[in-house]
Order: structure tokens, then C-alpha cells, then sequence
């Protein structure tokens, strides 16, 4: 009996999930835990093992697609099982034959040898964007030109069973080649190249576009003297162990958390223009540079935690984030969020509040400043930059300063910060 493998749920806040390319296809043998293809979510990336074991029968999802999770996305079973009543509403029902039974379709390739000129045009137009990664990977196997494939994916798009049949049937690459080749538009196409967004920079987009067209925010920047906290990450350097990587950035975290208890409506979500929720706990959001885009995973209860184990926690994220590997529950949830530009040498910035939060935190580099000693001499010290975006909806300008002069002392005089 023919068994379905689902698409999984990646996280309770997660919807639906894109297929990012196939391990295995239609035909081949697998056994429960091998990798049948990998998937995203706006905010990771991921495998599936199949829960099977048997012949793959047909794949009811290519490459690219959009699939809610929990809906069946391939079936396994044994060859020749009618494996139709698994096959899901809009799933492409004629494709899976073509993968599974690629000889008919080279049968047929040369009736459809006349078009395949015009359809190559189109495919050579857009092969940078509309060519699946594992018809990509396949192509540059055989070592033909995926260009000259006609495209049956969905908008057009070049799969893996298109390149098969160009390979399957080479006299229609020939034919096709002299048509790309003197094709007009080739050279100008080569001057600029459009990108369609990843699942993660989509997500990006729309929350940073609705956090601007709907919270009031404005940012203050201000600064403080860094000398305390300097000497005290100094001190944990020449330690030995675990402690000597905290670094200057799990500093301020450690005081952030500790400084949003006595300012509930920076530690809050809107809940609409009229309703705010204050928060018992501080929930750190914490914005890491991937390779795939910005991810802010989340520090709960760090209010609660040492200096040692928000270091730990930190690194901890930040590592599962730039390896694809993070649960998406561990990326929502956050209270207020702390981004980190100091080391790249920014001295001020605007950070864009992450909804439905009521702030954000810009860390920023540390500059030699001059001021008067109390003896009236002239004194150089390192000045830390913070900038602060809030939603004046829910906070207004002098409370907002309050926090940051508050957040500013305690970090000068960190070491009592701890003793408390």
C-alpha cells in the first residue's frame, strides 16, 4: 500500500514551507531516514527524511514550490501501486509520470522539435532565475546547456525532467543551439540580472515594510563612557576558560535585560493603536548576520540569566542560525531586540523596530571623545554610541531618554550591576 510523506511543520507559528531541491526522484529506492529534500520556511532551512520504506512513486512538488505544511508532498510505496487518492488538490498530477517514465516522453521529443526554438529563446532570457537548483546541478553533470531545455515547471520554469529530455534527445539541442545563439536580446540580457527573493529576505521585506508604514518611530542616539566595561572585558579575556569569551556585545545584553525591568513599555508589544502588552520577563531578541539574511532569534527569560550563560546563549543561536538549523519557534517571541553594528565601525544608525515590539537598540562602535576633567584638564575616553528607535504610539520621548540614561549609568558602573 502506497504511503504519503508530509510536508512537516517546521514550528507552531509556521504555515507553509518552500521546497528547495529533491535528493531523491521518482523511481529510486529509500529507506526511512534518508534525505528526501530539503526545505525552507522565512526563517531556516531544513531536511526531510522520508518516514518510508519503499520506491518513490511519484513527487507532487518540484523544486521552488510553496507547500502548507502537513499536506502530502510525494508518495512511496511499492512499483506499479496506484498511489492517485495520496496526490493532493493543485499538486501537478502529469508531471510525476513524465519523472517516473522518461523514455515515452524521448519518444516524443522529436514532434516537439519544431517549437523547441521559440521556447529556448525564453529559457535563455531567464535561466538565470527560472531554472531549479537540481535541474541546474544536472545540467552541469551532462554538461549541456540547460538553456535549450523547454520549460514545463510551474511560470515557466525549468525542472529536472526538462533537462532529461534534453539529454534524452540531443538532436533537438542541436536544432535549438544556432536559434540561441543569434538570439538579439542575449547580450542585453547579460548587463543586469533579476533575483527573486529568498523565503528569509521575503520575510524580511514585508515585516520591515509593515514595521515603518505602521509603528511612529523615531530614534534617539546618545552615548557613554565605556572605560568600566572595557577593563572588565579585558579582565575576562585574561581568564582562563568559558569566561573569556564573553565578549563587550553579551555586556550590554546582560544590562539591557536588567535596565527594560524598570521600563515596561519599551519591554511590550502593540497590540493595536490602543492596546499595548507589558511583559513580565525580558524576551532578548538579538539580531545575527547569516548568510541568508538577517535572523533575530531570541534569549528567553534573560532577565533571569548570569552574565556567563546570556555569552552562552548568544553563541549558541547565533550558530544554529548560520547553519540553517534553528527551530523557528526560537526566532519569535522577543520583547525588545538589541542589533550590534559597533564592531563593523558605525557610530550611529537608525535600527527599524521589529513588530509588534515597541523598541529596538542600536549598539554602536566605540570612539575617543574629549571632555573636561574635574580639575579642569582636557580627558580622551572611549565613547560608546546607543541608539534607540521606539514606537511613540506606546512611548514618549522623555521616558524613552530615561531608559537610555539609565542604561548608559549602569553600564559605566557595570560591576555594581552584577553585585545586585
Amino acid at each position: 500500500m502506497a504511503n504519503a510523506v508530509i510536508m512537516p511543520k517546521a514550528g507552531i507559528t509556521v504555515e507553509s514551507c518552500i521546497i528547495g531541491s529533491w535528493e531523491k526522484k521518482v523511481g529510486d529506492s529509500v529507506k526511512v531516514g534518508d534525505i528526501l529534500f530539503t526545505y525552507e520556511t522565512d526563517k531556516a532551512s531544513f531536511e526531510c527524511e522520508s518516514t518510508e520504506e519503499g520506491t518513490i512513486l511519484e513527487i507532487f512538488f518540484q523544486d521552488g514550490d510553496e507547500v502548507p505544511c502537513l499536506m502530502n508532498v510525494c508518495a512511496i510505496g511499492n512499483p506499479g501501486e496506484d498511489c492517485s487518492a495520496l496526490r493532493p488538490d493543485g499538486a501537478g498530477a502529469a508531471e510525476a509520470p513524465a519523472e517516473a517514465a522518461p523514455a515515452p516522453a524521448a519518444e516524443e521529443a522529436p514532434a516537439a522539435a519544431p517549437v523547441a526554438a521559440p521556447a529556448t529563446t525564453t529559457a535563455a532570457e531567464g535561466e538565470k532565475s527560472a531554472i531549479s537548483p537540481r535541474a541546474k546541478k544536472l545540467a552541469e553533470r551532462a554538461g549541456v546547456d540547460a538553456s535549450l531545455a523547454t520549460p514545463t515547471g510551474p511560470n515557466g520554469r525549468i525542472i529536472e525532467r526538462d533537462v532529461r529530455t534534453l539529454m534524452d534527445n540531443p538532436a533537438a539541442a542541436q536544432a535549438a543551439a544556432p536559434v540561441a545563439a543569434s538570439a538579439p536580446v542575449a547580450k542585453a540580457e547579460e548587463e543586469y540580472t533579476d533575483v527573486k527573493f529568498s523565503g528569509i529576505r521575503r520575510a524580511i521585506s514585508k515585516s520591515m515594510h509593515t514595521s515603518l508604514s505602521t509603528a511612529a518611530q523615531l530614534t534617539h542616539n546618545t552615548s557613554f563612557d565605556a572605560t568600566a566595561i572595557l577593563a572588565y572585558r579585558k579582565l575576562l579575556k585574561a581568564s582562563e576558560g568559558e569566561y573569556a569569551g564573553i565578549t563587550l556585545g553579551d555586556i550590554v545584553l546582560y544590562a539591557v535585560s536588567r535596565t527594560l525591568l524598570n521600563h515596561p513599555d519599551l519591554n511590550a508589544h502593540m497590540l493595536d493603536d490602543n492596546n499595548i502588552r507589558l511583559f513580565n520577563h525580558v524576551n532578548l531578541g538579538v539580531a545575527v548576520d547569516t548568510p541568508r539574511g538577517l535572523m533575530v532569534p531570541t534569549i528567553f527569560h534573560a532577565d533571569e540569566m548570569s552574565l556567563l550563560e546570556i555569552s552562552k546563549a548568544v553563541k549558541a543561536l547565533a550558530a544554529e542560525c548560520r547553519e540553517g538549523s534553528i527551530s523557528p519557534d526560537k526566532l519569535a517571541g522577543g520583547t525588545f531586540t538589541v542589533s550590534n553594528l559597533g564592531n563593523m565601525g558605525v557610530e550611529s544608525f537608525t535600527p527599524v523596530i521589529n513588530p509588534p515590539q515597541t523598541g529596538i537598540l542600536g549598539v554602536c562602535g566605540t570612539v575617543d571623545r574629549v571632555r573636561k576633567g574635574k580639575d579642569g584638564s582636557i580627558e580622551i575616553y572611549p565613547a560608546m554610541g546607543l541608539s534607540l528607535t521606539y514606537d511613540h504610539r506606546a512611548v514618549d520621548g522623555t521616558p524613552a531618554a530615561r531608559f537610555q540614561k539609565e542604561l548608559g549609568y549602569n553600564l559605566e558602573h557595570f560591576t555594581a550591576l552584577l553585585a545586585k
